[in-house]
């Protein structure tokens, strides 16, 4: 008597899957995530060109700050004694 196991309908156990399954997930996996990277970098390079732009544009709002001297950060030193 043989008994009849389902096995995802490709012939093989969810166990053993096979080197050609193995070999295709990883080929799908690297093309979506190849395609998801180019699209974020895209996406992020698009809102730094707005950026940029904005800030070429509107000067008064991005003032270039003098630099703060060491001393000028720190309290006066007094000791106590």
């Amino acid at each position: 008597v043989v008994l009849f196991v389902p096995n995802d309908g490709f012939g093989l156990s969810r166990c053993n899957p096979g080197v050609h399954r193995q070999i295709l997930f990883t080929t799908v996996g690297w093309f979506v995530g190849y395609h998801l990277t180019k699209r974020a970098e895209y996406v992020h390079a698009k809102r730094d060109r707005e950026l940029f732009e904005y800030v070429r544009q509107h000067p008064e709002d991005f003032k270039i700050k003098e630099k703060k001297r060491m001393g000028d950060l720190l309290e006066d030193f007094y000791p106590v004694r």
